[in-house]
């Protein structure tokens, strides 16, 4: 039998929360690595991190350290994407990038492999990963558009802290210790670490992800209405979001309201189409109190969908509550897949 050919496999933002998912689900997921190359800011550098049965030394990154990388996973902000994702191509890498700083360009793919593999053939070295909650929202869209088609989605998100990173997991557990003590509560991070106002999130609901924009959205929702369309080829989808962070360390919820071009269509169709799709697991009863809880998410790679119902008002209206794991199907999970996907097409 031949040897299965083994990849060089560069991770930028290795320290970070996203990427030390990356290096954690190439191991798990068992990807061809034959050399990994970790790379970080001068700041990180000189740390160590294990994988598979070995210690790698975490290096400052620069345009020389792609020089025979063959995939480079990019979660370092899109500032360093910008700066050196370019350089990794010229030096023959394909970069899988999870920042927001390539997602909304027109020769850039924007892929999340249950939905639209078929993007990757057309890519010119740069490939992005959507936005954590776009991520699991589409997965779970994506069968219910085939199946009955999409006119219009409304989604409120619970977005955990993880997602704004490593210091705000921390941040939300100092102030909870310090709600507890009766003490005073320090806030540096939430809702967005570059603004003049920070808000306590221990106990707390934040109605911003990101810094607002002109039409009165956030950034952050902005994102999950333009990537939907993309990545959905549907331009003309109606979508509305409502992007909130909650004292959750991780797994993001959201409650999403859809409208679907069949009439006559029953929630336990949904349930039917839901059950056999890929990446998805229903859970979805009553009776029995099941439905997706981020507790129960947490180091899984699918998305969980229940509470699927019809709206009391409009025949071809639903509710779905979806849950994922941010840190990996939405974001270093769906890299992975997306390298995978390159492999199984033959596109590297």
């Amino acid at each position: 039998m031949m040897a299965q050919k083994q990849y060089h496999v560069a991770v930028v933002g290795a320290t970070g929360a996203v990427g030390q998912q990356m290096v954690r689900t190439l191991e798990d997921r068992n990807f061809p690595v034959g050399k990994l190359t970790l790379l970080s800011s001068e700041r990180s550098a000189g740390k160590k991190m294990r994988f598979r049965s070995e210690e790698i030394e975490v290096r400052a990154a620069s345009p020389e350290r792609f020089d025979g990388v063959d995939i480079a996973l990019f979660s370092a902000g899109g500032a360093v994407s910008k700066a050196l994702a370019p350089e990794a191509v010229r030096r023959g890498a394909i970069v899988i990038d999870n920042t927001s700083a390539f997602r909304m360009e027109e020769n850039v793919p924007l892929v999340v492999p249950e939905v639209n593999e078929s993007d990757l053939t057309w890519h010119n070295g740069i490939i992005a990963n959507p936005n954590c909650s776009t991520i699991q929202m589409v997965v779970v869209l994506e069968p219910i558009r085939k199946a009955f088609g999409l006119e219009r989605v409304i989604v409120s998100t619970y977005q955990a802290v993880s997602g704004a990173g490593a210091q705000a997991i921390e941040e939300l557990n100092e102030q909870t210790k310090a709600v507890l003590e009766g003490k005073p509560v320090e806030a540096n991070i939430l809702p967005v670490k570059s603004d003049r106002k920070h808000y306590q999130i221990a106990f707390n609901a934040i109605p911003q992800i990101d810094k607002f924009q002109d039409n009165g959205f956030t950034f952050e929702e902005m994102k999950m209405i333009n990537e939907t369309k993309k990545i959905m080829h549907m331009p003309e989808l109606k979508v509305a979001a409502t992007c909130v962070r909650i004292p959750v360390a991780s797994g993001h919820s959201e409650s999403v309201y859809i409208e679907i071009e069949q009439d006559g269509v029953t929630a336990a169709d949904l349930q039917a189409v839901l059950r056999e799709a890929p990446g998805v697991v229903l859970q979805d009863d009553p009776s029995e109190q099941l439905y997706p809880m981020p507790v129960d998410c947490v180091g899984k790679y699918d998305v969980f969908v229940g509470r699927i119902r019809r709206d009391l008002d409009n025949r071809r209206g639903f509710h779905l509550w979806i849950v994922a794991d941010n840190l990996l199907k939405g974001a270093a999970s769906n890299s992975v897949q997306i390298a995978e996907s390159l492999l199984k097409l033959g596109l590297i």
